[in-house]
């Protein structure tokens, strides 16, 4: 039996990974600029020749480019590497999951164990969240083959960095690092300076790798990460113990949770926002501002593909993830005006923020605010 939770591919698996990983990069930066290429120097322009004007709008330039041959190489390629990518992990999961599964049950049923796993029979997750295949992840985040199970977590786990680093968002971590949450405590401390946060709550945690960097860099602070996905809790709990660390999980609604009001001095989330529906959007902005501690700070991480900084064509291409990637919620996120929903949702206009931060070759997004003591 292994001691510790995590996705752990052998050398012939993981050469397979890191193939797709190239693939998937390849595609994204190699094939995308290509296409980008044809679509100003000779599609635009016979556009312009035929109308009289450039393109104006992302239904403009989707007409444009969806007949083209190379754009069809782009899609198929995208949409194949994807599936390439979940059935090379589940490879790895076929291998180890009943191992893990016997590590987690020992893990969360030793008597000195670090921290809580609360789960919520009465939770009820709603569609459409329920009903997507985020990513396309077969049987979604909630899947449960047997009895403890995190299989999907494994899955998830295995992909996340992978994911990252072939869309040009990774910071250089390993697989499974916490890399990303170790940059949000920097930039929360740069947001922050005077803050020293002592009950943290990570939303949307997913399988928990970048909750425990809180704990890591706030050693001192009583840290949760709540998600609404039973098997992501589960592992992110196996995983905390393996790691001796002690941090708290529950599975829970972001948008409702069973917390009273001014709880947590931090409160933060990573890539979540996009994977939600705005109606709950707002639902955990305003959750957020309730939980909130007065002098606390709110700082949710997501990626910055707002249309006022992309062209025509990368609209395009995003929204290809909506149509045929699992993304359903990618362009309704990027369109919201999320500084005016913080707002709305009681956040103070002098100490709110929806910002861009850049790091190395990648920029996120944050937003967030304070709470005036």
């Amino acid at each position: 039996m292994a001691d510790k939770i995590g996705f752990t591919p052998n050398r012939d698996e993981a050469s397979r990974q890191a193939f797709i990983g190239s693939l998937k990069g390849y595609i994204n930066f190699n094939i995308e600029t290509r296409l980008e290429q044809v679509y100003d120097e000779v599609l635009v322009p016979e556009f312009e020749s035929q109308q009289g004007s450039a393109p104006q709008s992302r239904a403009d330039a989707a007409g444009l480019l969806e007949s083209h041959p190379l754009y069809h190489l782009w899609s198929t390629l995208t949409f194949h590497s994807q599936n390439m990518m979940w059935n090379a992990v589940q490879q790895t999961s076929d291998r180890i999951i009943e191992d893990q599964v016997a590590t987690f049950e020992k893990l969360s049923q030793k008597p000195d164990r670090l921290g809580v796993l609360s789960l919520k029979d009465e939770l009820v997750v709603q569609a459409p969240i329920s009903t997507t295949e985020i990513h396309r992840q077969p049987g979604g985040y909630w899947k449960e083959a047997r009895p403890n199970d995190i299989e999907t977590a494994l899955n998830y786990s295995g992909t996340v960095d992978l994911y990252r680093n072939a869309k040009g968002m990774g910071t250089g971590g390993k697989l499974g690092s916490d890399s990303i949450g170790q940059l949000l405590a920097s930039i929360s401390k740069k947001r922050a300076p005077t803050l020293d946060p002592q009950d943290i709550l990570d939303m949307g945690c997913g399988t928990g790798e970048q909750t425990l960097a809180y704990k890591r860099v706030f050693p001192d602070a009583a840290v949760t990460g709540i998600d609404c996905a039973r098997p992501f809790v589960r592992y992110a709990h196996g995983m905390a113990e393996s790691e001796g660390l002690g941090l708290n999980f529950a599975e829970m609604d972001a948008g409702n949770t069973d917390y009273s009001d001014d709880s947590f001095d931090l409160i933060v989330s990573i890539i979540m926002f996009h994977e939600t529906s705005p109606a709950q959007v707002r639902n955990i902005l305003k959750e957020s501002w309730r939980l909130l501690k007065p002098g606390g700070l709110v700082l949710h991480l997501d990626v910055p593909y707002q249309p006022h900084r992309m062209s025509l064509f990368k609209q395009v291409t995003n929204h290809w993830q909506v149509r045929h990637n699992g993304e359903p919620f990618w362009t309704g996120f990027a369109e919201m005006d999320i500084y005016k929903e913080l707002i709305d949702a009681g956040f103070d206009d002098q100490h709110a923020f929806a910002d861009y931060e850049t790091v190395g070759p990648a920029t996120f997004f944050f937003f967030g605010g304070r709470k005036d003591q």
